[in-house]
């Protein structure tokens, strides 16, 4: 006989079924999931520092993901805490990593973090672009938990607000790693919902860092450079970097079809699989396209399985080849210098910034000197055409 299909795991259903056996045992615990976790209901003993002297209705979170792994380890951690209670012999120690000012040991600490990352790549939205979500995890996140678990090793008898805090300082006030080890660890800290006292600031203007100037190559420098590298294939990944502004793994994830098509717009689309999802760019400056031979499409023969490598590491074979062939600038340099040229050549901003893939927010504080200008320029141009306009009918 064929054997019967398991039907599908609904959270909710299996919740509702889990609690129903414990109501049967005479159990007073109930699993509950709140948002992305799963945790404990019941009458339970006052917290450490409550005013309260009895038993009452509380939560205990548990941080576990509502899956099925989840909710079987949230069914036995409901028998060990029924059975302390029915021993009196009940600590609220263990669970204080979901209170107010928790000191944790490592490995404690470790658990949770662990917890953390699963539910990060089960985020819905993520689990639909996988590799930049690893990328993300690697780059943005996992470095400063990593540090964060050294920290509180070192210094156990901290809480583990104060061991976020020392974290977040023990990198360069006004830094790009204090800027993302305080966005990871708010992160991680609310979804422990934690109380935190503020972190350190180390951002200036509402969170953004102040502008570090560059010192961008002009056209003529990238059209040098451009011939300096002897590999086709590479030159290819120069010339498509310097006139669309991709980031470096981007290149390797584009349609070029509107290139090899002779489209004369010669519009590339960045797919969904990168690191900021799929958009159209055109190419500034537009001769570049034939200067280059980008209708010539050629790509090195690296390895662009995400299955066996990671956005970043593409992007770091990029910036390896740049310093293997001698160039005077970095890859990066290419697309701020794509940005810049767009904010010179009158490109509004909203689309300059679709087009680089990332929100109009950031593109305003990321180009923000080249911005200011322009628009000073330009009120100042206005100003002089209406002085000269009045000169002249006077």
């Amino acid at each position: 006989m064929p054997r019967s299909r398991r039907p599908p795991f609904e959270i909710a259903t299996a919740i509702a079924q889990a609690n129903e056996r414990f109501r049967l045992a005479g159990l007073r615990l109930r699993i509950e999931q709140r948002g992305d976790c799963l945790g404990l209901r019941g009458q339970l003993p006052p917290k450490p520092g409550s005013d309260r002297q009895r038993p009452h209705q509380q939560r205990l979170s548990l941080g576990l993901p509502p899956t099925e792994a989840g909710l079987r380890e949230a069914e036995r951690q409901l028998k060990i805490v029924a059975g302390q209670l029915l021993q009196d012999s009940f600590d609220w120690t263990p669970y204080l990593v979901w209170s107010r000012e928790p000191r944790l040991k490592s490995e404690d600490l470790a658990a949770a973090i662990w917890q953390f990352e699963q539910q990060f790549f089960q985020d819905p939205q993520r689990s639909q672009r996988p590799a930049s979500t690893e990328t993300t995890w690697r780059s943005a996140y996992q470095p400063y938990l990593r540090r964060l678990q050294a920290i509180a090793q070192q210094q156990p008898q901290r809480s583990l607000s104060e061991q976020l805090q020392l974290t977040v300082a023990s990198y360069p006030t006004q830094s790009r790693s204090a800027q993302l080890c305080t966005t990871a660890l708010k992160a991680f800290a609310a979804w422990l919902d934690l109380d935190l006292p503020e972190l350190p600031r180390p951002l200036l203007r509402g969170g953004s860092l102040p502008v570090q100037p560059r010192q961008l190559p002009s056209d003529a420098a990238i059209e040098q450079a451009f011939l300096q590298i002897p590999n086709p294939a590479w030159r290819f990944v120069f010339g498509i970097m310097a006139t669309y502004g991709l980031r470096n793994h981007e290149v390797f994830f584009a349609d070029y079809s509107g290139l090899s098509h002779s489209d004369p717009e010669a519009v590339i689309r960045v797919l969904a699989t990168t690191k900021t999802g799929e958009h159209d760019v055109w190419p500034f400056l537009p001769d570049w396209v034939e200067q280059f031979e980008l209708r010539q499409i050629q790509l090195p023969a690296i390895t662009t399985d995400l299955n066996q490598t990671t956005l970043q590491r593409i992007g770091q074979r990029v910036t390896q080849q740049f310093r293997r062939y001698g160039l005077p600038f970095s890859p990066y340099d290419l697309r701020h210098a794509w940005a810049v040229r767009a904010i010179h050549l009158g490109l509004p901003d909203a689309v300059a910034a679709k087009m680089m893939g990332h929100s109009i927010a950031i593109h305003t504080r990321t180009y923000q000197r080249w911005i200011g200008r322009r628009d000073q320029q330009r009120a100042v141009a206005e100003t002089l055409a209406r002085w000269r306009d009045r000169s002249a009918t006077a």
